[in-house]
């Protein structure tokens, strides 16, 4: 067979010197999986399921959250309530619930390097140690260490599982571990944010005619303040930021004690609240705050 080029003529192509059974080989080895495509295979399940992964302790950690500002917000009415020990059960029944959260992050988490989901984790972290922080200044007028907040986080429980035999039949029981350590950086953000609760805790104390907690509260805040001040830049950049709301908070404890020191004889307690209110947002708006 002859071919023309030209005009009008045809160009021989290139796979017509191949013979089609060979052309229909190839064509079959395209197809076939290769060791690198069943990699990759592997890769993207692995990647699919610790997204799946990820996903699931973002939203516990928003529940944590949740039910953790919630605990916050029963506390803030202990100063208030007539039977505060009735308070303080009602917050220890709700921490609970926070804590089975955390098992089940707990469980998440068996066999994988904390770390990597650390971001997913750590908000739900920070409000938990909080409020658990803030519970326990109003019971021991003291701060909580970490070592004490992950004893809290250790959690045990029992499977049972069925062993047949051909003479008797019963259970075996076997204890499982669950722990979950808070990490420093997670403790020291959410003892900076502790210090704003305290400051509302010393407003609404002052509104209730009790002139005995803010000068209680100054002094711990101000030791809070020292120790922060001790880390300053070397520490995380986190912790950094929240130093500036951390002295904000010192100032207007600091402010409403000088109030009561000077003019608390002069003006009637239950006006006392609405003064430290006003100084409050004189204070903001020279710092600049919304």
């Amino acid at each position: 067979i002859s071919y023309f080029i030209g005009s009008g003529g045809f160009r021989k192509r290139k796979h017509d010197n191949f013979p089609h059974g060979q052309r229909r080989e190839e064509k079959e080895n395209v197809n076939t999986p290769s060791a690198l495509m069943t990699s990759f295979k592997s890769f993207q399940l692995e990647l699919d399921t610790r997204h799946d992964k990820y996903e699931r302790l973002v939203k516990l950690s928003r529940d944590i959250t949740i039910e953790s500002k919630r605990t916050i917000f029963l506390l803030h009415r202990f100063t208030s309530a007539p039977n505060g020990e009735e308070i303080l059960s009602e917050s220890e029944v709700k921490l609970d619930a926070v804590r089975r959260k955390i098992k089940q992050v707990a469980q998440e988490l068996i066999g994988e390097d904390m770390y990597q989901f650390h971001r997913a984790i750590s908000p739900g972290l920070q409000e938990y140690v909080e409020a658990v922080s803030f519970q326990y200044f109003i019971k021991t007028r003291s701060l909580i260490s970490v070592e004490e907040i992950n004893k809290q986080l250790i959690f045990t429980a029992e499977d049972r599982e069925e062993t047949t035999n051909m003479s008797s039949s019963g259970h075996d029981k076997q204890a499982h571990t669950w722990s979950l350590k808070v990490t420093p950086v997670d403790y020291l953000l959410g003892v900076a944010d502790l210090t704003g609760e305290l400051m509302r805790l010393c407003i609404s104390s002052v509104g209730n005619g009790d002139i005995d907690t803010p000068f209680e509260l100054s002094q711990f805040l101000r030791q809070i303040y020292d120790g922060f001040t001790f880390i300053g830049n070397t520490g995380p950049y986190e912790v950094s930021k929240k130093l500036y709301t951390l002295k904000q908070s010192l100032a207007k404890v600091e402010n409403a004690c000088y109030t009561l020191k000077v003019r608390g004889s002069e003006i009637p307690k239950h006006m006392l609240a609405d003064v430290f209110s006003t100084k409050t947002e004189l204070i903001d708006q020279e710092e600049g705050l919304p």
